[in-house]
Order: C-alpha cells, then sequence, then structure tokens
C-alpha cells in the first residue's frame, strides 16, 4: 500500500443527479416513450410518424422480451452466444414526445440518461445532441437551446447492441432511468459536489465540501452558496456560507470547511445517512437548492491493520454481481436493485464487486441505504479485444470520460471504498498494458485522492509485479496460493480476493482470516446471472451446443432470489449455529459433458433440498408382497449438512442416526448414507447440550394447492415498485414438492406483470408472458403497481390444483 493512501478520510455523500436534488429540479422522464425493434431510417425526424410504435415505460430491455414470432427470448442462432445466454441484441429505437412551458423559459434544461445499452445516438427535433457508445456509465445533455418552448419536442434514441461485444448478458435498450432537470441560470453543476473529510473521529469531522456553481446568465452575479448539513432527524449539524462573483458563462468552484460534532458514523452495521442542503442564492435572492444523503466515515489500508473502516479492522465478506436482476433482464427498476441488496446482506455479505462496470445509481443508492461497501468498477477490457466488438473499439476515444462519470457520479457515495480500474486485461505483463494501467490510476487519483485504484488480475505471479505497481490493492483472481509467496516477496501489497470458486469458499476465507494483507474475498458470484451459459455445471470451453443453457448457474443466491447450497455452506463459515441440510441426487441433475478444463471450477457439489426418491432403473421390482417391497427400497442416500454448531445430530423419522462433529478441522460438513424411508430427515444441531438450530425434509405428497407468499404486501402506487411474489406447489398437508414442474398461469388487476421466472438454468421459457412452469416446486412473479392507488390482486392456476389469489396494496 503507498504510504499517501495509509489513511482515508472522508465525507461522502450521494452525487447522483435523481438522489442529489429535489424533485422540483429533476423529473423522472421514464413515461410514454415509443418504442421499435430493428431499424427506422429518419426516426430522428419530429414529424416521423410513430403510432404504430409499441409504447413503453422505463426502464426498457428487449432482449429479455420474446423475439419476434416466438414465445421465448433466446435462440441457438443468437450473436451473443453462449457468453449472452443466447440472446438477441440488434437495432432498436425511442422516441418521446414532450412540451416543456414557455414559463420555463430562461432556465437551463439538462436530459440524463443513467445508461442505455448501447451505441446510444440521441437526436432532439432532429438534431443530433451526442453519441455514448459505453453501455454502463451514465451521461447527459444540456438541450436548452435546443427546445421549443410551448411546443411539441421529440428527443429519438437510436442504439445498436450489434455483433459480440460482452462476455455476459448485457441487456439491450434504456434500460436505467432517464431524467428531465431544470435549472435556474446560476446552479450548482451536474456532478458538481465533492465532500471529503481529512479528519474524522467520534468526537468531531471536519468536512471539505467543493462546490461548483455556474453562471449561465449574460452578465457579472454576485452568489452566495449555503451549505447546511442535517442529521437523520433533520436537525442542523453544521452549515457554511461562502460569497463569490462569477463573471457570465463561469464556473467557479467553492471550497468551505464544516464541523460536525460527535457524527453517527456510517457503516454496514450503522448506515445513518444525514442530508446535506446546497442553497444558491444570487444577489439574495433564492436561485437553487439540493438535498443530498450523505455518511460520514474514515477509511484506511495497509498491509499490517489491512481495511480499516472507521479506525476499525473489517474483513470484506464480498460477492461479485452482475448488473442484470433476473426475470427482468437488465431493467433497473428501483425496487429490484434494493432487494437484490437486501438479499446479499441477509445472506452474509458486506461488500459487493460491481463487475466488470459501473452499477445502477439506485444500486449504490440501495448499498448506502442499508449498508453495502462497494468495489465500483469501470471496465473489462482497455486496448485489448476480448470479443471483436466489445468496448476496446471506444477505450482510445472514450475512457478519460468515462471514467470522469463513473467518479464524478458515485465519488460521493459512502458504500464505494475502492474504483478498480478494470479485471482480467490482457497482456497485463506487457510494459505497453502497465503503462495504460498507471494512466488510469494516476487519473483517477486526480479526480478522486480519496480512495484507493485497484484491478482484478489473474495469473497472479511476479511477472505481474510491474502491473500491480501501479494499483493501490491488489485484486488477485483465484490465486489463494500467492497470499504468503507474494507477501514475503512484496510484504506492503494488500490484497483481496477479487474473485473466488464457491465450492472452494473455505480456503479462500481462511486466507483473509490468517493474513492481516488480504482484507476480503469476492465470490465469483454472489448472485447468479443470464449469460456465461453454464460455467457452473459444463464449465470451459465453451460451446454452442450448451444450448439450453442460459443461466452461469454458479450464484450462491440464483436468479429469483432464492438461496443455492452454497450460500448455506457459507452461512456456516461465515456465521455462527448454522444448519442445512442437503441430499445428493441419486442420479446428477443434468446431463454432463466430459471435456471440462481442470481451471474451471466454478461448478458447486450437485445437492438439493429433496426427501423424496425413487428406486432407479433396474433397482427394484413390481411391489405387491412384503419381500417384493423390502426388495424395492432405494439403496443407502447421501445426506449432507452443512453446520456452524459443535456437533449435528441426524434423525429420521424420529429415530437417531448419530452426531457429527462439525468445526473447520472437517470443513463444517457432515455425512450420512441414510437408508431411504418416506417421512421426515431431521437435522439438530448443538452447542455443548444445548440445542440451537434445527433443519428439515419432508417426504412430499402429490402437488394438491398453489401457495403465493409476496416479498412485500404494500408497495408504492408510483408506477414503478415491485412486490416479488413466490409461487410453491404444496401437497395438502403445505409441503413444498420438491420435482413439480407444473405449469402455473396467472391473472393481475390493479398492477401489472413484468416477470416471470423459475431459475431453471436450462429453461428457455419467456419471462414475459403470464405463465411459467414450475421448478423444483417454485416459480416467481414480479408484480408492479400502477400510478393510482388501490388493491392489487394476483391469481394464479394450474391443472389438476386448487386455484391461489394473494392481495397486494398500492399506497
Amino acid at each position: 500500500m503507498k504510504a499517501k493512501f495509509s489513511l482515508f478520510t472522508s465525507l461522502l455523500f450521494s452525487t447522483l443527479i435523481h438522489a442529489q436534488t429535489t424533485a422540483s429540479r429533476y423529473t423522472l422522464f421514464d413515461n410514454d416513450w415509443r418504442f421499435f425493434r430493428g431499424g427506422a431510417t429518419g426516426a430522428e425526424h419530429i414529424a416521423f410518424p410513430d403510432s404504430s410504435w409499441r409504447q413503453v415505460n422505463l426502464p426498457h430491455d428487449w432482449s429479455i422480451e420474446d423475439i419476434p414470432g416466438t414465445a421465448s427470448p433466446f435462440s441457438i442462432g443468437a450473436i451473443s452466444q453462449v457468453n449472452g445466454g443466447f440472446t438477441v441484441g440488434g437495432t432498436g429505437w425511442y422516441r418521446k414526445t414532450f412540451t416543456v412551458p414557455a414559463a420555463q423559459k430562461g432556465k437551463r434544461l439538462f436530459l440524463q440518461f443513467d445508461g442505455i445499452y448501447m451505441n446510444a445516438d440521441v437526436y432532439l427535433n432532429g438534431k443530433k445532441l451526442g453519441s455514448h457508445p459505453y453501455g454502463y456509465t451514465s451521461f447527459w445533455f444540456d438541450i436548452t437551446d435546443r427546445l421549443k418552448w410551448n411546443e411539441k419536442n421529440v428527443v429519438s434514441v437510436r442504439i445498436r447492441n450489434e455483433g459480440e461485444n460482452s462476455r455476459w448478458y448485457s441487456g439491450s435498450g434504456i434500460y436505467r432511468h432517464v431524467w428531465l432537470a431544470s435549472a435556474e441560470p446560476v446552479h450548482v453543476a451536474p456532478w458538481g459536489t465533492s465532500i471529503t473529510t481529512p479528519d474524522v473521529t467520534a468526537a468531531a469531522a471536519r468536512v471539505t465540501a467543493r462546490t461548483k456553481v455556474t453562471n449561465t446568465k449574460g452578465g457579472k452575479v454576485p452568489v452566495t452558496l449555503v451549505t447546511r448539513l442535517l442529521n437523520n432527524k433533520g436537525i442542523e449539524a453544521a452549515r457554511f456560507e461562502s460569497k463569490q462573483t462569477l463573471d457570465s458563462g463561469a464556473t467557479y468552484e467553492f471550497s468551505q470547511d464544516l464541523q460536525v460534532k460527535a457524527p453517527q458514523l456510517w457503516s454496514p452495521e450503522t448506515p445513518v445517512l444525514y442530508t446535506a442542503v446546497s442553497e444558491v442564492l444570487v444577489a439574495g435572492q433564492p436561485a437553487d437548492r439540493l438535498e443530498t444523503p450523505f455518511g460520514i466515515r474514515s477509511i484506511s489500508f495497509d498491509a499490517t491493520n489491512g481495511f480499516r473502516l472507521n479506525g476499525k479492522t473489517v474483513k470484506l465478506k464480498g460477492g461479485c454481481v452482475h448488473h442484470d436482476n433476473g426475470p427482468l433482464g437488465a431493467k433497473a427498476y428501483d425496487r429490484a436493485e434494493e432487494r437484490r441488496v437486501e438479499l446479499l446482506k441477509a445472506a452474509g455479505y458486506n461488500a459487493i464487486r460491481s463487475s466488470h462496470n459501473p452499477p445502477s445509481p439506485a444500486f449504490l443508492d440501495a448499498c448506502d441505504r442499508l449498508g453495502m461497501l462497494v468495489i465500483d468498477e469501470a471496465f473489462d477490457s482497455w486496448k485489448g479485444a476480448k470479443n471483436p466488438q466489445d468496448y476496446h473499439l471506444y477505450f482510445e476515444d472514450w475512457w478519460q470520460r468515462d471514467v470522469e462519470s463513473m467518479i464524478f457520479r458515485d465519488r460521493n457515495h459512502p458504500s464505494v471504498i475502492m474504483w478498480s480500474t478494470g479485471n482480467e486485461i490482457p497482456n497485463r505483463d506487457k510494459p505497453e498494458v502497465v503503462a495504460v494501467s498507471k494512466m488510469l490510476t494516476d487519473y483517477v487519483h486526480k479526480l478522486d485522492p480519496t480512495r484507493p485504484v485497484t484491478c482484478g488480475v489473474n495469473g497472479v505471479g511476479p511477472d505481474k509485479d510491474p502491473f500491480f505497481a501501479t494499483l493501490d490493492v491488489g485484486g488477485y483472481n483465484y490465486a489463494p496460493q500467492m497470499y504468503k509467496v507474494d507477501h514475503e516477496r512484496v510484504p506492503n501489497r494488500v490484497v483481496y480476493g477479487s474473485e473466488s470458486f464457491p465450492k472452494k469458499a473455505l480456503e479462500y476465507w481462511k486466507g483473509v482470516e490468517e493474513n492481516s494483507w488480504v482484507i476480503g474475498d469476492f465470490v465469483w458470484t454472489a448472485f447468479d446471472y443470464i449469460g456465461e451459459a453454464s460455467i457452473g455445471w459444463l464449465g470451459y470451453p465453451q460451446r454452442q451446443y450448451f444450448f439450453p443453457w442460459n443461466l452461469a448457474y454458479c450464484g450462491d443466491i440464483d436468479i429469483c432470489g432464492w438461496k443455492r447450497p452454497q450460500s448455506f455452506y457459507r452461512d456456516a463459515i461465515w456465521k455462527p449455529n448454522q444448519l442445512s441440510l442437503f441430499v445428493k441426487p441419486l442420479k446428477p441433475s443434468f446431463d454432463t459433458l466430459s471435456f471440462k478444463e481442470p481451471w474451471s471450477e466454478w461448478e458447486f457439489p450437485d445437492l438439493v433440498s429433496s426427501w423424496n426418491w425413487k428406486p432407479l432403473a433396474g433397482q427394484g421390482t413390481a411391489s405387491g408382497s412384503a419381500a417384493a417391497t423390502a426388495f424395492n427400497v432405494l439403496p443407502a442416500v447421501p445426506v449432507v449438512v452443512y453446520s456452524s454448531c459443535e456437533q449435528v445430530e441426524l434423525f429420521l423419522n424420529g429415530k437417531s442416526l448419530g452426531k457429527k462433529a462439525t468445526n473447520r478441522s472437517n470443513e463444517y460438513i457432515a455425512e450420512w448414507q441414510v437408508p431411504f424411508r418416506e417421512g421426515q430427515l431431521k437435522a439438530v444441531g448443538y452447542n455443548g447440550k444445548k440445542q440451537v438450530n434445527v433443519a428439515e425434509l419432508k417426504t412430499a405428497g402429490a402437488p394438491a394447492a398453489l401457495k403465493l407468499t409476496a416479498d412485500r404486501s404494500t408497495i408504492k402506487a408510483d408506477g414503478q415498485d415491485l412486490s416479488y411474489v413466490t409461487v410453491e406447489l404444496v401437497d395438502d398437508k403445505g409441503v413444498r414438492h420438491p420435482t413439480a414442474e407444473n405449469l402455473v398461469q396467472f391473472e393481475v388487476e390493479g398492477g401489472t406483470i413484468v416477470g416471470v421466472g423459475n431459475a431453471n438454468p436450462r429453461s428457455t421459457e419467456s419471462f414475459q408472458l403470464p405463465q411459467r412452469k414450475a421448478w423444483q416446486g417454485r416459480a416467481l412473479v414480479i408484480v408492479q403497481s400502477k400510478p393510482n392507488a388501490g388493491p392489487i390482486v394476483l391469481k394464479a392456476k394450474a391443472e389438476g390444483l386448487k386455484d391461489a389469489s394473494l392481495a397486494i396494496a398500492a399506497k
């Protein structure tokens, strides 16, 4: 770790345009767009007839929608192939008609896009505003001089997601929010606020606020900037006032020092957010006002103490996360982003690596609010190609602007603790690539000197030392064996496992716990995702005939938000008194190919939550006599328990099958061979003689009914909020049938179904139709509110089963 980063202290708050400002300045611009999938020559012109185009609300992703003429978003011939999960990109057009009242004339108007995938060309009233090739950074235009006041205006956006341009599912379209901003001629510049603290203690925090104010008026103006800091109860904690005369067309950066006494420090355990109020006055009259959530915390990194947050060493329990939201595709609804953070935090995570691109503003807002640390990552490629049409085509011309977008937008989030410039960059042992890494790091330091720079590096060895020397913290992809070796050679290097294999979770975590210079581990991946299809089963090398696989199948949590066995194993490693119970299936869950490379290790042991078994072919005879019935008994079933309890006792129908210790020496795993009998398999965890946890599996009868459970029974009536409803196929005693795959059909009143799923990695069913086959006895329905309050009623039915309904209140 470089000496200049031995102490990081910063008071950080969100500079997201929509989070930073009051609703009066920024207006959500998501509704009533027209969309056309394909080419549309002349669609940038204001008079272009678009009445036949489909009306959509944003966020929108056409790649998650059914391919025209089919009932599936997947195609074996898709250009994206295995990388993109066999989904289809192409060209699409969006148009929106709007009117700006003449009363707004004299103000400055801005149009901001939080994210478009990819190669966006934006037009206003037939004139091009500009282009933006990268699919993951936010951008904005000042549209004031192109507007027609009190008349019809048309913004048109052409998007081209063409060729092989991604190593995972990217989605296509305007998949994040769009905002229309209205500001007075003298205003705080977009992304113009940066706040740090040179000193943070329990007694006081010294705050340095730098705020850029722009004057677009025709002459000099006297400007006063008042910055007030409010605590989480709305009480003023600090105030500072500055004055400056601004020339016409000038931007001035105010620098203000404020003192906050006895600050409530932000951390994952106490994610306390303050509010910064920035008020701009011109000649004493109010001109601009911003309200911004922020958090006070200090960070530091060194090889002796590791990562310290507010002066305390914290080990990063991390996971890599791609940007898609499973059945929703790339659509970044605020609630979808928030739910992912909630689920990861509940699973024990305290840190996320946004691989391999900046996340949505809504995702970082949720991390701030819920208490999740973030490594904010810029790119997957630089000058060297990983795919023929990926970012390497644009790097030379755009890297600087995209780095600026990431840092200016995200630099004030308390959740963000490191900037990552990339991942597994090709030829990182070459001097020319080392030079690019140094260029990126130097520029990031210039823009934000308060956080370290990192990068995910594979093939770790001495030949990568020049590359690591350009970084502040080294990201080691799949290299726990190098932790001690490299420390002996480079003792001041701070490292973390930037990617790790799920099945080796304990090995990687030991490396974190036992070495002060290893600050954390980030599993690949925390959340499953579309694309890199079947790396968690068939692995590499990948081939077209992997189809119909479309999910990676390597995530701790699946695309519906349900924990997979590897997540329960991680519970046993990270948390006390954990207990989970699984069975190794008597035949593999999926077909297996034999050519997987030895280094391809993203698979996890094949385990299921089932106590429903039948004889395999050739193992039994027709029943009828007692002897035949006895002959028909299954062989022993392998049972696996993950536990951080001191001992586990296994019971079959109330009869003890013995106790076994579970601890680090046996990797928190206990196994039994259990002759199958219908009924109840139960594991009991003990610390000493005290029972501390129980897990059980029950034999399910034939499916008899549908059970619906919503993650939230009350949602906002804003046309954006979501409720995730789990659908279970249960027997007459309420036990979910672990192999049921019935087709379930849905109807909704008062809301909209925006996605369905079941987490089956080989299912090619539609994510959009109001139906879905169950998998492992479950399915998921995502219901969206409408802009008006009232009850939402979801109904579900399946042939031969009792119907079910569920009420959700939209307020």
